[in-house]
């Protein structure tokens, strides 16, 4: 045991030493945060920083429901046990961060945030690390995710709509104007206050311009041109072509996400990272016959092939974009004092995930499975063998092991099969997930070989849909519930064509 205690000590040390911040001599701290050099401690490389490094660990906090996932990374609500003072912790795992060359990453969010100040930008209050994991205390945002809104009422209105993206606007004329382009603006990387104002987080994919005055790290500017970041559906196009990141890139992304608001889903949606990539380079976009005139001409400009003609990239700044049609009426001087659209409230809000989930219906059948589970059922449905010669043409499943047929109902079969992480807080839930074609989409506990329920199936993408963040992670979202998996397979993109292409068969 004393061994292994000393393999972990050694891999703190070892992970500090890459982790610690290198300062530029030339570099003088900027106006933000030299008032705090004398007072705030400093990263080993002798840089001050306004938010502290602390000697907490996860054990002095409360952790609370999950606010969202990412590839190595996953914040959580917490609350201080000592001062009650809530925050959003992210927590970030160090043996995939290493692994996976990210800790430029880390220190690059690090290092802006403490910087920034501007309240559509969200806090840095203070980090601290153990042995595994590196944590940032940030400021939560009890409204949660804008693109938790979307679901929960399908579209946005086009006057909230409007409000949302006049404060988008407003925080990456901010972000622009100090040398940053955040790279991965999207709806839940914009969070809502309590109150509704947006503030948008996630600063790992950020790359400074040249001309920056805010301090980064060494040859943080001389970035490849080709490296890729950001979320497939609001990549544009000169990115996948490979061109030098630009603040049109920022631009793109407003517009896709001003169409979801609009829409709700994203304008070059498709079945597979390589198809949206297709639909973005051939710019195919329709446009829903809803959309005002104001509103389609903004996001046609916005989703312009060339980012120099974008709305906010021209030489005329972000003056063009605030004046368009569509703003009109929008007061860009008060925007953080103007009321903002009644958010949606979350049905299962004050609701722990054991309770959540004694709340999924259960439509297990109670007597024995049919043998002859691969017949067509009598009232004449498409036959599983045609729904599963479609899907794997996608991709091979896990083989389908009969211990799985107790859960099934009688002339019922597997179209989709796996066993999921379910992110839930600190810890991760191992689940079977096992999709049907009644159609049925059923959780087992795959130690105690116990159902935990149903997620509700529904034909309308409305009632249930999948988003994928990665292909390791996505969400089923349903009006009461958004359960969170990951596959460590990385077919989240399998999941997703599998479930929507029963609904679509069933609406046939």
């Amino acid at each position: 045991m004393a061994v292994g205690g000393d393999d972990d000590d050694s891999m703190e040390r070892d992970f500090a030493a890459r982790l610690r911040l290198a300062h530029s001599p030339s570099q003088a701290p900027p106006p933000s945060t030299a008032s705090a050099a004398s007072s705030s401690p400093t990263a080993a490389g002798g840089i001050a920083f306004r938010a502290p490094q602390e000697q907490f660990t996860a054990s002095d906090f409360e952790l609370g429901k999950i606010y969202g996932v990412g590839s190595y990374s996953k914040v959580v609500r917490a609350k201080k046990k000592d001062t009650g003072s809530v925050y959003a912790l992210k927590i970030m795992d160090k043996k995939f961060i290493t692994k996976e060359n990210k800790i430029s990453y880390v220190k690059m969010e690090r290092i802006v945030l403490d910087q920034l100040d501007h309240p559509g930008v969200i806090r840095l209050f203070f980090t601290f690390q153990d042995t595994y994991s590196l944590y940032m205390a940030l400021e939560s945002c009890e409204g949660g995710e804008l693109f938790d809104q979307i679901v929960r009422k399908g579209r946005l209105p086009e006057d909230e709509a409007r409000f949302y993206a006049a404060e988008i606007v407003d925080i990456l004329e901010y972000l622009h104007s100090v040398g940053l382009i955040h790279r991965d603006v999207k709806p839940e990387n914009l969070l809502l206050t309590s109150d509704g104002h947006i503030k948008i987080a996630d600063f790992g994919s950020v790359k400074p311009t040249k001309d920056t005055p805010i301090k980064v790290l060494p040859n943080s500017t001389n970035e490849r041109a080709c490296t890729f970041v950001g979320t497939a559906a609001y990549v544009p196009p000169e990115v996948l072509n490979s061109a030098p990141a630009t603040f049109g890139n920022d631009l793109w992304a407003l517009g896709c996400t001003l169409y979801q608001m609009l829409s709700g889903s994203s304008p070059f949606k498709d079945a597979s990272e390589w198809l949206i990539f297709q639909r973005i380079i051939a710019r195919d976009i329709k446009f829903p016959q809803y959309f005002s005139d104001e509103a389609r001409d903004l996001i046609d400009k916005l989703l312009d092939v060339d980012p120099s003609k974008r709305p906010g990239a021209g030489p005329d700044g972000y003056s063009s974009l605030k004046k368009h049609p569509f703003f009109r009426g929008i007061d860009w001087k008060s925007l953080r004092k103007t009321r903002p659209p009644k958010l949606a409230i979350d049905p299962n809000a004050n609701e722990d995930e054991d309770s959540q989930d004694s709340n999924w219906l259960s439509h297990m059948g109670s007597t024995t499975v049919n043998q002859q589970s691969n017949t067509v059922s009598n009232n004449g449905a498409a036959s599983s063998s045609e729904v599963r010669s479609h899907i794997s043409k996608l991709a091979s499943i896990d083989s389908f092991d009969s211990k799985w047929q107790e859960f099934l109902d009688p002339g019922e079969s597997v179209v989709l099969i796996s066993k999921l992480k379910k992110i839930n807080k600190l810890a991760n839930k191992k689940v079977q997930l096992i999709l049907t074609d009644k159609p049925q989409l059923i959780c087992v506990d795959p130690s105690k070989m116990v159902a935990k329920g149903n997620i509700i199936w529904s034909d309308d993408p409305s009632e249930l849909s999948v988003q994928v963040t990665n292909s390791s992670h996505f969400r089923i979202c349903t009006p009461k519930k958004v359960s969170t998996f990951e596959d460590a397979k990385q077919r989240a993109w399998q999941w997703k064509k599998a479930i929507e292409d029963l609904q679509r068969r069933q609406n046939c």
